[in-house]
C-alpha cells in the first residue's frame, strides 16, 4: 500500500503539534468553530503555526459559521487549507480563496458519489461518522465496508485510535487518516503515547 497522509485534529497546543511534526504528521487541523470542545482562538493557532515547519499543513475547520468569523480567523491565522463540516453549499466553500476539504456525514449520506459530485472543487473529502448537524470528534466509526467511488480524495475519520487504524486502513484504503479523540488525553490535550503509537500504527500499513 502506498503512503497514507496523516491529520491531527483539534489541535490546541504548541507542544503538541511539535511532537506531531517529529513524528512525521502530514497536516494539523484547528477547529474554529466555537461549540466545539476543541475550540482553539486564531491568534493562538497563528502562534503554533508559525512554529510548524515547511511542507506541514495547517488546516482550519469551520461548521456553519458565519462568514465573517471565517475570514477573520483566515487573516489572523493565515492557514493553508479549510475543512468544512456544517451545511455549507459549495459556492460559500471555495469563496475564500483557499483549497478546502467537505466532510461527509456518513450516518446521514447514504451515496457519497452524489454528494460528492455536489463539491466538484473540493481538495479532498473526510469521511467521518456524524450525522448531518452534528460535529465531528466524538470517537464513532461507520460501516469501514462501505463503497467508495474511485477517484477522489478521501480521508477517513470517525472512531480511529492506534488500536484500529490497521484495520481502517486495509478495509478503506483512503488517501489518508484524520484522528482526534482517539489520541487524546482529554479535549484538546493530546496524550504523547498515543501519537506515537498511532503514527507507527499506521506506517506498518505502508509497503517498504
Amino acid at each position: 500500500m502506498n503512503r497514507v497522509r496523516i491529520k491531527f485534529c483539534g489541535i490546541t497546543r504548541l507542544e503538541d503539534a511539535l511532537l506531531a511534526s517529529s513524528l512525521g504528521v502530514d497536516a494539523l487541523g484547528f477547529v474554529f468553530t466555537r461549540h466545539s470542545a476543541r475550540v482553539v482562538e486564531a491568534a493562538a493557532a497563528s502562534r503554533i503555526m508559525r512554529d510548524l515547519p515547511p511542507f506541514m499543513t495547517s488546516v482550519a475547520l469551520f461548521m456553519d459559521d458565519e462568514p465573517s468569523w471565517i475570514r477573520q480567523v483566515i487573516a489572523i491565522a493565515r492557514p493553508q487549507l479549510l475543512q468544512f463540516h456544517g451545511d455549507e453549499p459549495a459556492a460559500e466553500c471555495a469563496g475564500y480563496g483557499l483549497p478546502y476539504l467537505k466532510a461527509v456525514p456518513m450516518a446521514t449520506v447514504t451515496d457519497v458519489a452524489s454528494y460528492a459530485a455536489g463539491f466538484h472543487g473540493a481538495a479532498g473529502f473526510l469521511l467521518d461518522a456524524h450525522s448531518r448537524g452534528e460535529s465531528g470528534g466524538r470517537g464513532r466509526r461507520f460501516d469501514w465496508s462501505r463503497p467508495l467511488p474511485p477517484g477522489r480524495p478521501w480521508i477517513l475519520a470517525g472512531g480511529l485510535d492506534p488500536g484500529n487504524v490497521r484495520e481502517a486502513i486495509r478495509s478503506v484504503r483512503p488517501f489518508a487518516v484524520d484522528v482526534s479523540s482517539g489520541i487524546e488525553s482529554a479535549p484538546g490535550i493530546k496524550d504523547a503515547g498515543h501519537m506515537r503509537a498511532f503514527v507507527d500504527a499506521v506506517r506498518s500499513t505502508e509497503e517498504p
